[in-house]
């Protein structure tokens, strides 16, 4: 094999590209690896959709510098960055990226002090680190990178040491972190960086990476990419290369095919004609965006690999004036628009699922309902603060997976953001509604709320998706089981859901409680509340009942006790 001294830019745009692919192909894989049996278990979707967003910040940077794009990588993760292990990974190359930002290329020494940047970013972004996590695992790993570079330069052997004691550490999770142990896996996110190291390795030893061109995610791309040329702001002559060229080669065919495709010498050609650059292939096909003074010369470059199938033409310099005149119309429809909208000086930013739990918040009071489905980005609540026009804002979570997403929006937004850490949909409206005063402060709202939280007792009720053992309960995929302040306290055999909602409701009331709120789902009725209701009265005659239709995914009943 031979030795790797120097990674270039290159290389670098490879192996982030390759990392996206490979945590998109095994996202499922991820999924499966979550502690609790639920239906929403996603770090394998958070940790792909975030790193296809630093991914698609890497392609769009039209820099080509080394740093910058390792750069613009850590500000797409940390833009994209969904769910707790979204953000851990974002850390990882915002550390990652600090160490390389002047680096044109890298050495393996550089390599080895990046990934020791991003172990020690890493940690610290967590208030209280946790072994038996990717945490462990990215340690790990950076240091069996600081040690082989101190005696190779041969950046491939650091990168395979590197993966090694990323895998070995994997490994270890479970004798690290108990539940692991107990449920029979490794730590979810822990796997999602062995396969991004993994993909690194690929990438530098030369193995062949697979991608399949996905039309719509290219057509997206090259939109960016041409947005990014043409803005309302730009003055049409200050555009240094006028014309965005796209071509799709289909790969040694055609009568003018004279040379075999090598995708360096295809990049760096082009390279040398503009910016914006997009290249990608498969085996059989080429596709390429670059903005460039001479189209004619980009057209004849590709019939040297094969028979041309598409070739488009924009001048950009015509586009950049008809942009400049939208956006001037933009920017008066946006100040009539604000003159008509009343002032918020405090806004209540908040994240729901179902029809129902969303109007439930709208009428306590939120200002914005993020659509929680998909676990929301960093991005999705920086821009609902903007969005709001507010001078202050609140973010109630109502999922502690959603926890750190928060904590990077309050330091990016551009007004203060304090977040109250409401980790169910039941504590996000208790909160709201005992705790919110709209003509009280920030600082004195943020207390108030997290005061509330105290007085609500959170359950939900849904479908095992596969089977293990909890907290000492046999779980089988299928049982329906209930979870009390997020830990499964019943299992209910052949999805039966009113009998594990019952369980539960009996093991959430005490002598205190006064207050039931039911909400039901997209799969259960209102003839289900009501049942419930009958039920928990025979608990105890004296609770007061109170039913929703909250049209939450999932999660066919939610309740709270008060």
């Amino acid at each position: 094999m031979e030795v790797v001294t120097t990674i270039t830019n290159v290389e670098f745009g490879k192996m982030i590209n390759a990392a996206a692919d490979a945590l998109k192909n095994n996202a499922e894989k991820i999924n499966k690896l979550n502690v609790f049996p639920v239906p929403d278990g996603d770090t394998g979707t958070n940790m792909t959709l975030s790193m296809a967003s630093g991914a698609e910040y890497e392609r769009n940077e039209t820099d080509t510098h080394l740093g910058a794009l390792a750069q613009a990588t850590s500000k797409g993760l940390l833009m994209g960055a969904r769910g707790n292990s979204g953000v851990i990974l974002s850390q990882i190359f915002r550390g990652f990226a600090g160490k390389i930002a002047d680096k044109e290329t890298l050495t393996a020494r550089d390599l080895a002090d990046a990934l020791m940047g991003g172990a020690e970013t890493a940690y610290k972004a967590v208030m209280k680190p946790t072994e038996g996590t990717i945490l462990t695992v990215i340690r790990e790993a950076a240091a069996a990178a600081n040690r082989t570079a101190k005696e190779s330069d041969d950046a491939v052997v650091v990168m395979k040491a590197t993966l090694d004691a990323a895998e070995k550490a994997l490994a270890s999770t479970p004798d690290l972190l108990p539940v692991l142990k107990e449920v029979g896996v490794v730590d979810s996110g822990g796997q999602g960086l062995v396969i991004v190291l993994e993909a690194f390795y690929t990438v530098l030893s030369g193995e062949e990476v697979t991608t399949e061109i996905d039309n719509a995610a290219l057509d997206a791309m090259v939109m960016a990419l041409h947005n990014a040329g043409v803005q309302g702001d730009l003055n049409p002559e200050d555009i240094t290369y006028g014309y965005c060229t796209e071509i799709m080669v289909d790969i040694a065919k055609g009568t003018t095919y004279d040379q075999e495709f090598d995708y360096d010498t295809f990049y760096q050609h082009l390279a040398e004609m503009g910016d914006s650059l997009l290249v990608i292939n498969d085996d059989e096909v080429v596709k390429v965006h670059v903005h460039t003074e001479d189209p004619g010369e980009v057209i004849n470059w590709g019939t040297h690999f094969g028979s041309l199938r598409k070739v488009k033409v924009d001048n950009m310099r015509d586009q950049q004036a008809e942009a400049a005149a939208a956006a001037e119309a933009q920017r008066e429809a946006d100040a009539a628009a604000a003159a008509e909208k009343p002032a918020v000086d405090l806004a209540v930013i908040t994240t729901a699922a179902g029809a129902g739990i969303k109007e439930l918040f709208a009428s306590s009071g939120a200002t914005v309902v993020i659509d929680s489905e998909q676990a929301p980005s960093t991005q999705d609540l920086v821009n609902a603060v903007k969005d709001s026009g507010a001078k202050e804002a609140l973010i109630l979570p109502n999922d502690s997976n959603i926890f750190m997403a928060a904590d990077q929006a309050v330091e990016i937004a551009d007004v203060p953001v304090k977040v109250v850490r409401t980790r169910t949909i039941q504590q996000g409206l208790t909160a709201l509604v005992l705790g919110y005063n709209p003509e009280g402060t920030l600082d004195d709202n943020a207390e108030a709320m997290t005061a509330a939280l105290g007085d609500v007792k959170s359950g939900a009720v849904t479908t095992s998706v596969r089977d293990t053992t909890l907290n000492g309960l046999e779980i089988h995929a299928g049982d329906a089981i209930g979870l009390f302040d997020g830990e499964i306290v019943v299992a209910v055999p052949d999805a039966d859901i009113h009998q594990a909602a019952v369980e539960l409701l009996g093991k959430m009331i005490d002598d205190d409680s006064e207050l039931v709120t039911v909400y039901y789902g997209q799969e259960a009725t209102e003839d289900d509340a009501n049942k419930l209701e009958e039920a928990g009265l025979v608990l105890d005659e004296d609770l007061e009942f109170e039913i929703h239709d909250g049209g939450q995914p999932l999660y066919p009943i939610l309740m709270s006790v008060e």
